[in-house]
């Protein structure tokens, strides 16, 4: 069946603010909708409230409501646009479909004449509502747990006395495992049951039997008109069941099913989909697999939508589930689509994988102090990486090392554990870096048979690490002259990275990098074609790996390298990595923009990242993408072999400006502000001195290597002092303390945490406005694109704080000195491209906190506030393209623009809710209003200071 000719314009809902439990997944999938709508001459009509994310940019859709998700907001879209005939909510997460049902609820729909396309109601009702959803497995013959659906305290209190312990309780109606627990205890069930029974919309909870140490699966689907389904990929869970998949190290394809079990799996899979409503997209089917012989499969859970998953699919599979679901919402079959890679077989075909992905998520428990960090049913990480690699093994120590947590992979690094003790309780509680601590495990002696007994992961995965450790001890035999090849192979095939390799033979990484060039041990590229190589790939999308040298027989021995370099002039942007607090979804926004940007200026853009939930890492992006970590070896190999003229590294945060020096020592180019000055900016000390010789008012301040140092400096400083360590992102370690006790004690643990930094002693301008700039500057002249003011006083981050656009109450002595102290620092740290500065003002006098010469936090924000495309400006500038004057800058805005952060703190009881130095943001809105009488502005001005910590 062709496309439905009666949809001309479709509304789709966003997913709002970024927080723990539904993050940029759904922007990713949301986008890839939209350019899939347009494909097809469709009006797209998009509101979200989220202005970080390149999902809201303009371009993207023909009209773009930065509005709050409410029905409100949806009937003055509807009025505004009576030609709307469908809405597609499968494309913003649970926020998305939970607006859609209260919409459907309050008759809106149907009031204008709006048709839900890509699922239906009743299907989201059956798969939200555990009984429903129970009852309906039942009828299909589909095997679920024992369980039991309650909605009060007594009947919680039955059912618990009938299953006995461990139980699962799970609220109906909520994202990310919101409100769901394991009880192990009868005296911890009270606990966990009223909280299960609030975090429910609707207040019901399901209690079932614990499949603990079973083994847990997800499968992606398709489903079209005609009923014909596609299973796009199978992804394995590593950790058992009883911690959240999002929080799960999962692996495709699938490792230790049976293929019998398999088939039973997508027959279950398969029929579920059907049962659920008449409708056409994309699903999301889990289940449980008991660990032995007889392998029962117990269906956990479907979302009828796109999900965190099936971002990850797509990224695995090269699939694009969110652009095909969309054509299928519209009345297409499958067989009537391309597969968008290979662009010659049909949208039909199951992908099929001759390679392993490996996805790890990233946490960010030093944000959230007295924070429980054990991992269960309710989800905690922030962000995710996925490692590809020919082999489990490569993968694996891919995404270990794309997570920027100073670990280089697994093991051979000297970080690991070594009590015995502190291993066993790490095995026994889940915990963020459990990863890790198996290698540890094995490298203490402790046998595979007890790491799987406590651990329940399954032994091929604990192989797999055992082998690892086993080359590691082979190789430590040797040192960097007598390395076999064969054995420097052996490890490369397996992802050691050249850091690891020098750790084992006590060398530096340069004599091992320069060894494996010697020996011609080189890394070389392979497409993901979502074929296995059955049919040509027309989209370059790759992955890099290491294979044994081929003798053709002409004699010529090489190895096949599918990355074919061209003879255009080419640049190389640098992706942000995993999503973490204080960087975060905005960077993804900068490095879409910085690409489309050179590509118009006529290079061939080359994308290298490693977040499987971003646009940045779409197929069809960047000319060439390299799903590769941000990990210094990865990015030295792929500049080598495609020669680009230069780098972008100030549009992927603080991850890429990282990697700027040793770009600069390897004579690699770095397009825009140099390293010199982005190093001058980071390091606070020599930044103060520069201020000095400008002129330019700053807190009293004071460099300290050591607590001594930081004792006899707070003698001339006078207290509070604010506390900050060198070369750290979202204000890591930042505290403001009021005595040489609190003073004392930071220091040490700040010294212990970061060794060998430098710290900045500033004097904290109690009860001072902060307020911020962002610029764009070519060297020569400057342009201011926006002046915030923050509702919230100097002394919280400003990823934290409410800020308005423009200011509301800088009187013209302050907003004048704030543009001349902008002007004069940009041009002062020879600035080409962006730059953020912060201020303090004090008694009308303005002071500078920091600057940091690339895109910013904010910069996404007063774009969409201005509609002016500042990432393309600021990019072309960089490149040497365009000069400020070139541009015609003509923003607009009416009344003004509130930025306001969202936390996710509901996912940590207990954890202390004050907000300081240190960003604990998860995400932010937007809100526009026309006047500062408005509610929402008073309300937010009226309890600034209220959570200000010490």
């Amino acid at each position: 069946m062709p496309k439905n000719k009666n949809i001309k314009c479709v509304l789709i809902i966003g997913s709002g603010p970024i927080i723990i439990g539904q993050a940029c997944e759904f922007d990713y999938s949301g986008t890839q909708s939209l350019r899939s709508l347009r494909e097809d001459g469709i009006k797209t009509i998009l509101i979200n409230s989220n202005p970080a994310t390149i999902m809201t940019d303009p371009s993207m859709a023909d009209h773009v409501y930065l509005k709050p998700l409410t029905t409100k907001s949806i009937v003055e879209i509807l009025k505004d646009h009576p030609e709307i005939d469908a809405v597609l909510p499968t494309m913003g997460g649970q926020t998305a479909l939970n607006l859609a049902i209260e919409a459907d609820e309050k008759g809106i729909w149907e009031d204008f004449n709006v048709k839900l396309i890509g699922v239906d109601i009743d299907a989201i009702n059956i798969c939200e509502d555990r009984e429903q959803f129970k009852q309906l497995m039942g009828r299909i013959g589909v095997p679920v747990a024992p369980a039991k659906t309650v909605t009060s305290y007594l009947q919680g209190k039955e059912v618990a006395q009938e299953f006995g312990f461990p139980l699962v309780i799970r609220a109906s109606f909520t994202l990310g495992g919101g409100g769901a627990s394991f009880v192990h205890r009868q005296e911890d069930f009270d606990e966990m049951l009223t909280r299960g029974l609030e975090a429910s919309p609707i207040h019901e909870v399901l209690i079932d039997k614990a499949l603990l140490g079973w083994k847990e699966y997800e499968l992606e689907l398709l489903r079209d008109r005609n009923d014909n389904v596609v299973i796009i990929c199978a992804i394995e869970n590593m950790d058992p069941m009883g911690i959240h998949t999002g929080d799960s190290i999962t692996v495709a394809p699938a490792m230790t099913l049976s293929d019998t079990a398999y088939q039973k799996m997508r027959d279950l899979a398969i029929k579920m989909m059907r049962s659920i409503g008449d409708f056409a997209g994309g699903c999301n089917v889990q289940f449980a697999v008991s660990p032995d012989e007889n392998e029962d499969i117990c269906a956990i859970e479907i979302n009828p939508r796109v999900s965190r998953s099936s971002a990850l699919a797509s990224k695995a599979t090269g699939y694009p589930i969110a652009k095909i679901a969309t054509k299928l919402a519209l009345g297409y079959n499958l067989d009537e689509l391309d597969n968008q890679i290979t662009q010659s077989t049909s949208a039909l075909f199951e992908p099929s994988l001759d390679y392993v992905i490996v996805k790890i998520p990233r946490w960010n428990f030093d944000k959230f102090e007295g924070s429980d960090r054990t991992l269960g049913l309710q989800m905690k990480s922030v962000g995710e990486v996925m490692g590809i690699g020919r082999s489990f093994q490569e993968a694996l120590h891919k995404a270990t090392q794309s997570l920027e947590i100073k670990r280089n992979g697994l093991g051979a690094d000297g970080k690991g554990y070594k009590d015995y003790d502190k291993i066993i309780d790490k095995l026994t509680n889940p915990s963020w870096d459990r990863v890790f601590v198996i290698y540890d495990a094995i490298q203490m002696g402790i046998p595979l048979s007890r790491i799987h007994e406590i651990t329940k992961i399954d032994m091929w995965f604990l192989k797999q690490y055992e082998e690892l450790h086993a080359l590691q001890v082979e190789i430590s035999g040797y040192d960097i002259n007598t390395l076999p090849k064969d054995l420097l192979l052996e490890a490369k095939q397996k992802g050691f990275a050249d850091r690891q390799i020098a750790h084992m033979l006590d060398c530096w990484e340069s004599e091992v990098y320069n060894k494996r060039d010697e020996l011609g041990v080189n890394r070389v590229f392979k497409l993901v074609d979502t074929c296995a190589a059955e049919f040509k790939a027309e989209t370059p999308y790759y992955y890099s790996t290491f294979e044994e040298e081929i003798k053709s027989k002409d004699g010529e021995i090489y190895t096949a390298n599918e990355s074919k370099v061209t003879d255009r002039k080419k640049i190389v942007v640098l992706g942000s990595g995993p999503n973490r607090i204080g960087q975060g979804i905005e960077f993804d926004y900068s490095c879409v923009h910085g690409v489309l940007a050179a590509s118009e200026c006529g290079y061939e853009t080359i994308m290298i990242n490693c977040n499987p939930e971003t646009v940045s890492t779409d197929f069809d992006i960047a000319d060439k993408l390299y799903f590769e970590p941000v990990f210094w070896e990865h990015i030295y190999d792929i500049i080598r072999h495609e020669n680009p003229e230069g780098v972008i590294v100030q549009l992927g945060g603080q991850t890429a400006l990282k990697l700027a020096e040793k770009l600069t020592k390897y004579g690699i180019k770095i397009m825009g502000t140099s390293y010199e000055a982005l190093d001058l900016a980071e390091d606070r000390g020599s930044f103060s001195k520069l201020l000095q010789a400008n002129d330019i008012p700053y807190p009293d301040f004071g460099t300290a290597e050591t607590a001594e140092e930081a004792l006899a400096l707070s003698d001339e400083l006078d207290f509070p002092i604010l506390v900050r360590p060198s070369y750290v992102l979202g204000g890591q370690g930042m505290k403001i303390v009021i005595n040489k006790d609190e003073l004392e004690e930071h220091v040490v643990d700040l010294l212990r945490k970061i060794p060998n930094n430098k710290l900045l002693l500033d004097h904290y301008l109690d009860g001072a406005i902060e307020a911020e700039a962002d610029a764009i500057c070519d060297g020569e002249d400057v342009y201011i694109i926006g002046i915030m003011e923050h509702i919230e006083p100097c002394g919280i981050h400003s990823g934290d704080s409410n800020a308005l656009l423009p200011p509301f109450n800088l009187g013209d002595l302050v907003m004048q000195q704030i543009k001349d102290h902008t002007r004069k620092i940009a041009l002062a740290l020879n600035t080409v491209g962006l730059i953020n500065i912060q201020f303090a003002i004090k008694d009308d006098k303005v002071y500078i906190i920091e600057a940091n010469p690339r895109a910013s936090r904010t910069v996404p924000f007063i774009a969409k506030a201005y509609k002016e495309p500042y990432v393309n400006y600021a990019t072309k500038v960089m490149l040497g393209e365009k000069k400020i004057k070139d541009f015609n800058f003509n923003p607009h805005l009416e009344g003004y623009a509130i930025k306001q952060p969202v936390f996710s703190f509901n996912k940590f009881y207990k954890v202390n809710k004050q907000l300081g130095p240190e960003m604990k943001s998860t995400g932010e809105s937007i809100l526009f209003i026309d006047s500062l009488k408005d509610d929402a502005f008073y309300d937010l001005y009226s309890r600034r200071k209220m959570y200000l910590s010490k």
